[in-house]
């Protein structure tokens, strides 16, 4: 539990573009007082994707406004504005953005402080807080 309690407005916060057409703000961070837990809001831009990644943790995404096209696990699902996930530890995932035109604004949630994501084609694992760089 935070031993401060902090009101964050996402409005004030810049998007940091994490690849081609995602972009993130960090919220709860260990930065700003988390001890528990990460959260943000992801924007994918119209035809873009997140890669296929998994986390060392449990992650809950809610989608905001848009709509995606869910891969979980190899199965595919459809999310329209407030759905939610629950991804279990260690499942290959990803969200993709069909829209020609609308973006996708997510917020999620990871259910440690440390989590992670490694991305599937590569290996390469990264700490979440720390993509695309510490949040400010």
């Amino acid at each position: 539990m935070a031993e401060t309690p902090l009101i964050l407005d996402p409005s004030s916060i810049p998007f940091r573009e994490r690849s081609a057409g995602v972009s993130t703000i960090h919220l709860a961070t260990a930065a700003r007082g988390a001890q528990g837990l990460l959260n943000g809001i992801t924007r994918i831009a119209p035809g873009a994707a997140v890669p296929e990644h998994f986390h060392n943790c449990e992650e809950s995404v809610l989608v905001l406004s848009g709509r995606a096209h869910a891969v979980i696990a190899g199965a595919t699902s459809v999310l329209d504005a407030h759905h939610i996930t629950l991804i279990p530890t260690g499942i290959p995932h990803y969200l993709a953005n069909p829209s020609p035109d609308e973006p996708l604004l997510i917020f999620w949630t990871y259910a440690s402080i440390d989590a992670t994501r490694t991305i599937v084609a590569s290996g390469k694992t990264t700490r979440i807080d720390e993509e695309p760089g510490p949040p400010d």
